[in-house]
């Protein structure tokens, strides 16, 4: 049976998520840094991630943003086979509240028309939507505000086969090793395996948006995530680059099926004000 959507609630709740996203730390994230913090035994390193805390309280508590960069609008969606949207289109009524949140929520609006002669679009427009088709009919939105900082460090490599579980595992270190400071850690790092050029950097966008801390369901996968973690905090970058044993607070890897003859890598980090809000309607 088909389900109808007004257009109209899907712009309403889109302009709630973006500025709440933008208020407020998610409760993973926050919970992973605190945990940090109990962790940490370098004072400086101390310090900073309870400045870190500190923030987020104060801007959940006056409703200011957690960060001056308020990113770019990245929205994924996944729209039930069985739902129809009334009363406009679903990218416009995504548009629509992109806009209307920036505006209300005194966001920082940061993108440009074009990427080379750089005229502010005014309103954050366009967000950048990820639109997957699945079973049921419910629509789930997240909005996923990205900051240029971390989103200018993720990289991508098309590895051969034979550089296998190591060759992925070096080059993840190698990525976070070299953005060093400027992703404002601790960051989460998202992992992308498989598919090929174009999937394989969504893959590790995705990765981001599973909980700040839980595990790949996939043993094997799961493991990588640990000894990764555990090689990225050893090179002791620390919360905003001042040393410590919290470079990360998490490893997330997102996996799919590939070419027999490709090993596509790619990795996408946030900063430790990683971002998502979600709802299902």
């Amino acid at each position: 049976m088909t389900r109808t959507i007004l257009a109209a609630n899907i712009t309403s709740r889109v302009r709630q998520l973006c500025i709440q996203a933008n208020e407020q730390l998610p409760e993973d994230v926050h919970n992973c840094l605190m945990h940090a913090r109990l962790q940490e035994t370098w004072p400086v390193a101390r310090q900073t991630l309870d400045t870190i805390l500190e923030n987020a309280s104060v801007g959940a508590a006056e409703h200011v943003p957690i960060c001056q960069d308020t990113g770019m609008a990245c929205v994924f969606v996944e729209l039930g086979q069985d739902v129809q949207i009334a009363g406009g289109y679903l990218e416009d009524a995504i548009n629509e509240g992109v806009r209307l949140g920036y505006e209300a929520g005194y966001l920082r609006k940061s993108m440009v028309v074009d990427p080379l002669r750089r005229e502010n679009t005014k309103t954050n427009l366009p967000a950048l939507i990820t639109c997957r088709v699945v079973r049921g009919d419910r629509l789930k939105i997240t909005v996923a505000p990205k900051g240029g900082g971390a989103e200018n460090m993720g990289a991508i490599k098309m590895l051969r086969p034979a550089d296998g579980r190591q060759g992925v595992m070096d080059f993840v270190v190698d990525a976070v090793r070299a953005a060093g400071p400027n992703p404002c850690p601790p960051i989460v790092v998202g992992v992308g395996v498989g598919g090929n050029f174009d999937h394989v950097a969504l893959l590790a966008k995705e990765a981001l948006l599973r909980p700040t801390g839980d595990h790949n369901p996939d043993p094997y996968y799961a493991q990588m995530e640990d000894e990764l973690l555990e090689r990225i905090n050893a090179l002791g970058i620390g919360p905003a680059g001042f040393g410590g044993a919290t470079t990360a607070l998490a490893v997330h890897i997102r996996q799919m099926p590939t070419h027999i003859a490709c090993l596509p890598v790619a990795v996408n980090l946030n900063c430790h004000v990683a971002r998502h809000m979600e709802v299902v309607l």
